[in-house]
């Protein structure tokens, strides 16, 4: 879908992308751009909030097909040895372990010498605004963008406490302005859901059980299903969700808001929209269904553009 009376964005005319927080949604950006990439849109800029951030510093250091390859082979379990529990802390994880498997895939990083211009947004909590990453260590600041509060605990950069740039731009189209970009397309990740409304949702498939999987893994694995599926069978019933399903599902609906005075203010020339039920924001290992989701639904907003 195009902003209103926006031009067509012509074949190799520069274009700046903005990429949206969305939790495991985000993995679904890697199938937009490779519909992008397949129509020959020159992609000279990146901002990306969250997992926006993640995927779009991986694909402007070049590193983006090493990171789906390492998703692709990845399932819940080895989804969950990156997570690292913390107690004493404000949040369920530390984030090391993680970031530390995205160091070791693609080496130290500095966004300077990224071939693509790239910005990762995050916020700075004690000053609160938003921060705009533009130069440093990349893993750095993506964990800072991904410090999704309660969830991560904050990261320090340059002395200040970052968490999830997704609180204040969901969609940060205003960091493509230091950009040389013409045009502007969005990924925005809070679209209508792929299930009409008062259908029962499709019930996830569990994925079998590794016979390898540690007894840790497998108590935080339910632990973490018990606490975000909803309670109770009667579909018909009022939705009792739990402290972490509400918050996700908060956080969700305020994104969603931002992001849309966002694009009424910055109109970008092409928006991609991804479903908001696409899964549960931590279901990372869904990354092949997800990146198939991407892919339809920017060739859909191509081909409705004309492109």
């Amino acid at each position: 879908m195009a902003g209103a009376d926006a031009p067509k964005i012509e074949r190799g005319e520069p274009v700046a992308l903005v990429l949206g927080a969305g939790g495991a949604r985000g993995l679904a950006q890697i199938g937009v751009i490779d519909a992008l990439v397949a129509r020959g849109l020159e992609i000279v800029a990146v901002a990306g909030s969250s997992s926006g951030a993640l995927v779009g510093g991986l694909y402007a250091a070049g590193e983006l097909g090493v990171f789906r390859d390492w998703l692709l082979s990845m399932n819940r379990t080895d989804m969950l040895r990156l997570l690292d529990p913390v107690f004493g802390k404000p949040a369920l994880f530390e984030g090391t372990r993680l970031m530390a498997a995205l160091r070791e895939r693609t080496g130290d990083l500095q966004i300077e010498d990224l071939p693509i211009d790239f910005t990762a947004v995050a916020v700075d909590l004690m000053r609160q605004r938003e921060v705009w990453l533009r130069q440093g260590d990349l893993w750095d600041a993506v964990r800072g963008s991904i410090a999704i509060p309660g969830v991560f605990t904050p990261h320090r950069v340059n002395g200040r406490e970052l968490v999830d740039g997704g609180l204040l731009a969901p969609l940060p189209i205003a960091a493509t302005r230091l950009s040389d970009a013409h045009r502007l397309i969005a990924v925005d990740m809070n679209s209508w859901p792929m299930t009409p409304p008062g259908a029962p949702a499709k019930p996830d498939e569990p994925e079998p059980r590794s016979g390898d999987e540690a007894p840790a893994h497998s108590r935080l694995l339910d632990w973490i299903e018990h606490r975000f599926h909803r309670s109770g069978d009667d579909a018909d019933a009022s939705p009792h969700y739990g402290f972490t399903e509400l918050m996700a599902r908060s956080l969700d609906t305020m994104q969603a808001q931002i992001a849309r005075v966002q694009m009424a203010l910055d109109p970008p020339e092409l928006v991609i929209r991804i479903p908001r039920d696409a899964c549960q924001f931590y279901e990372f290992w869904r990354a092949k269904e997800l990146i198939a989701i991407g892919r339809v639904e920017a060739d859909k907003a191509l081909d409705e553009a004309g492109y």
